[in-house]
Parts: C-alpha cells; structure tokens; sequence
C-alpha cells in the first residue's frame, strides 16, 4: 500500500470533511442540500461587483504570461495604499506578496517561520486552516481561549499562561471566523504588547475586514506598533464576493530589519510556485479603488445585515440553544443544551440533521473547539430561504435526541 505522509495525520478541514461527502453522496441521489457549511457567496446570488469582474476580462490578453512572483505591480500598489490608508507606516510594493487566496499564503507564511516542535497561539474556535498549516508544518498548535461570556474576545489570561520558549507566533481572526466577534482596539493594543514582550509574529487574518455591523469601531492589528513584525492577510472572496477568483494577499510590516531571514523565506516560497493566477490579480485594483458595494449590504438594510437578523432571532427562539450576535462576518456559533438534547458528539448531531433535513452545517470541533456544544452557521441564503431553513433547525430540535458519542460515530463510518 502507498501511504500518505504522516504530516496528514493531525490535518483536519472540516469544512470540506466527512460531513461534506455524506451532503455530495445525498446530493447524487437527487435530494437539493442547503449547503451552510462554507462562506461562498455566489451560489446564494451573491455576484462580485460588475468593474471587478470587468476588469478581468479586458487584461486577459496581459494575463497570458507568468506575473512576478510577488503579484502584477499595480495590484500591489493598490494594496499598499489600502493599509497606508488604514494608518499602517512604512510599507513597500515588496512587503506585499499575492497569493491564490489567503490559504495559499497562510501556509507560506506559517512552513516559512516553523522548525519542528515550534508553537503558534492559535484561537480556540479557529479558522481550521490556522491549525492545519501549523501541524502540517511539524509546528504545535497550542489553542487560547476565546471567551463566550466575554462576548468571544481573547482570554489574555489564557494566553499568558501558554505562552512557552518554543512559541514563535500568534494568529489572530478579527473579524472573527467563526464567531463574527470584532476586537475593541484596547484588546488588540493588549496582545500586540503581548507579542512585543515575548517576540512574537503576529498573523493577522483579516479577510472580513469590511464585513462589520452596527457601527463597531475596527482597527487593523499592524496600526497598533511599528516595531512588532505583522503579517497582515485578507483578499477578495469575502469583501468583494469573488471566492473564486482566489486572490489574497498577505503584507508584512513592523520591524523588518529583525526579520530579514524569515521574510527571505517568504521570499523564496513565493517563487517556488512562479506567481500566483495572473487573470484574478486583474481584479485587486479594481476592487480595492472602485465602489465599496460592501457597505450597502451590511447597512441596517441591506441584504447581509437583515440575513445575520433573521438568523439571530430564529435560532434565539428555539428553547435550547443561544448565541452572541456577531458583529463581523457572516457567521454564527450558536451553543446548544447539550443535556436537553442528549448530544455527546456534535459530528453526530449535524449528520443527523444533514440527513433528516438536507441542510449541511459544520459541527464546533470542526473548528478546535472542545465541548460539543456548538455549531456553525453560514447566513448567506436569502432572507426566505435562510428563515426556512432555520424552522427547519426548530422542527428537527422539537424530537431530537442524541445517540452518544460511540453510536454516532459509527453511524458516520457505516452510512
């Protein structure tokens, strides 16, 4: 037999997982899955905004050829002057590196800084892919808390406490993944401090970061200190609705004359995969200085603003289950009364309702959370249908009753 490597063997994704196939084997035999496991606009009616996509279309014929590794100059350009806009201080075009999407270069970012054994603070619930680069780069992920009483924020407490000789970063999710949460500036001023004291990277995933409701102050990470080296990420897929495009980018600013090693091994991975899709970084200009058509949306009545809503209100109604309101992104993390409903494994729970209801949802532990208590929502089907959808959630919850741990598990395996 031809084994896989055993770097695979800690590597988890669940947003694409287990669950994930059983939706694709109901999808073949005809039944219709709503799919709220993944953050992809288009399939809901989400388009990306008409110059974006236009833009692509007319440099096509300047696309054909390898880009420089780093990205087409006028798109880093246009992404220098974004953050520079943002207060972010001394930045260069060579700072800027363009990727195929934000995972591409977390993984860069992450197999560059990491030798064996090394730590990273990584969110506990997290963006699976954090925790993913860190294990597959022989690194440890060793998970803080985010603090549900404390409205999802950063257990500064907990983080101090794991901090060890062998931790080399901090990844922090603001707007948050899973949680929607949005960092006060006084929080991200703490860990910033934080990272300064110990020499500390700080990667600062921020693809929501225009994603934000009711008027929540925001700040990107890098503002807050010239001397602490930032690795700032975010892209088009989410703020411009374009996930296909895979266009991310990561920045990195503070104090690079410490760093000059580790940003030549940005370098070098970057080149190694020639350039990223030349087509979509056609797109970054026009995204970044034309209309910001995300601000109509998250207005108290656009479209994602009512959807996050309507979400909220339906899953607060059903007895059992509570959740914070998110403040960014578009995501929900509800708890739900694990002893009313006799849930030991919340992989169980969400294959029971993918299988009785047709709706995918991604189960807490999906994203390193411990407990067994919560999951997660996508909000981005209409406002009729994601009403549906969750009365679907309320009808399923009237008679469920978990199977256990054990059972369920098995019940995955065999189905």
């Amino acid at each position: 037999m031809i084994q896989r490597s055993t770097r695979l063997d800690a590597v988890q994704y669940e947003l694409c997982g287990p669950i994930y196939e059983k939706a694709k084997e109901l999808e073949s035999e005809g039944h219709r899955i709503t799919k709220l496991n993944i953050g992809n606009p288009t399939p809901f009616g989400f388009d990306a905004p008409e110059e974006v996509t236009q833009s692509v279309i007319e440099n096509l014929r300047q696309a054909q050829g390898y880009s420089d590794h780093k990205g087409i100059l006028s798109a880093r350009e246009a992404i220098k002057d974004y953050y520079s806009a943002k207060g972010i201080h001394g930045i260069h075009t060579d700072d800027i590196s363009i990727g195929n999407g934000v995972s591409e270069l977390i993984l860069h970012a992450v197999q560059g800084l990491l030798n064996e054994g090394d730590e990273v603070l990584v969110p506990s619930p997290d963006y699976p892919l954090w925790t993913a680069a860190v294990r597959f780069s022989g690194g440890k992920a060793v998970h803080y808390l985010c603090d549900e009483a404390s409205d999802w924020n950063p257990d500064l407490a907990d983080i101090k406490s794991k901090l060890t000789s062998r931790t080399k970063a901090i990844v922090i999710i603001n707007p948050n993944n899973p949680t929607g949460a949005v960092y006060a500036p006084e929080l991200l001023q703490e860990l910033v401090e934080l990272a300064a004291a110990h020499n500390l990277v700080v990667f600062s995933d921020e693809i929501y970061d225009k994603i934000l409701y009711d008027e929540v102050e925001y700040r990107s990470t890098a503002t807050f200190s010239d001397e602490v080296l930032t690795v700032t990420f975010s892209g088009l897929s989410k703020n411009y609705l374009a996930a296909g495009f895979r266009a991310g980018w990561m920045l990195v600013s503070g104090n690079k004359a410490k760093a000059k090693s580790y940003i030549d091994g940005l370098n070098t991975m970057a080149s190694l995969r020639v350039c990223s899709n030349v087509p979509a970084q056609f797109a970054i200009q026009a995204a970044l200085e034309g209309p910001q058509h995300m601000h109509d949306l998250v207005l108290p009545t656009g479209r994602l603003r009512q959807q996050r809503d309507i979400c909220y209100d339906k899953l607060t109604a059903i007895p059992g289950i509570t959740c914070v309101k998110p403040k960014g992104a578009f995501y929900l993390f509800p708890k739900i009364d694990v002893k009313r409903y006799n849930i030991a494994d919340d992989q169980a729970f969400v294959l029971d309702f993918l299988r009785e209801q047709h709706v995918l949802l991604v189960q807490g532990s999906g994203f390193n959370w411990a407990q067994p208590d919560h999951f997660r929502i996508v909000y981005l089907p209409q406002p009729e249908e994601l009403s549906q959808t969750m009365d679907k959630l309320a009808l399923f919850l009237q008679h469920y009753q978990g199977t256990g741990a054990a059972a369920g598990k098995q019940a995955l395996e065999l189905a």
